[in-house]
């Protein structure tokens, strides 16, 4: 995983040369090269998460909440047993909810479209970390296309 995600910092890395001094020939190649980046980026960080948090899928399925690791995300489900009913159900003490992939990737999404966590917050400073090289790497894809893309309708 670490080496998909170096390669993709590399490819993000050509990418910005090839906007910055115009090589590409065609807005088509740079706008399918951008969402490959992009969405690799998704991907590398939403299985890095689900990896990381607290020890693993498998500890957070197999293990006691009690007996897992301190958190790296704080996810709403965690802390709305007190909340209405409907919401309270759902919630991580009463449904024994433990986050899946899916919760991951979304919070790799959100990441990497608003540049800032949504609804789960990190706690730790590894996933600090990894969202802040997340968050930069989208920022830098989706600011370097817009603005190529500006200047080709100019």
């Amino acid at each position: 995983m670490l080496t998909i995600a170096a390669g993709n910092l590399a490819a993000l890395g050509l990418l910005i040369e090839q906007l910055v001094y115009a090589k590409a020939a065609d807005g088509r190649s740079l706008l399918i090269a951008a969402l490959q980046v992009w969405l690799t980026n998704i991907i590398v960080f939403g299985l890095a998460y689900w990896e990381l948090d607290r020890g693993g899928p498998v500890s957070r399925t197999q293990q006691p909440r009690d007996e897992l690791p301190l958190a790296d995300f704080r996810f709403s489900q965690d802390e709305n047993d007190d909340a209405v009913g409907e919401v309270a159900d759902g919630a991580g003490k009463t449904s024994d909810w433990v986050p899946t992939l899916m919760d991951y990737l979304y919070v790799s999404v959100t990441n990497s479209t608003a540049f800032s966590p949504t609804d789960t917050m990190p706690l730790s400073t590894r996933a600090k970390l990894l969202m802040a090289v997340q968050g930069v790497a989208a920022l830098t894809t989706s600011l370097l296309v817009i603005a190529r893309a500006v200047s080709i309708l100019h």
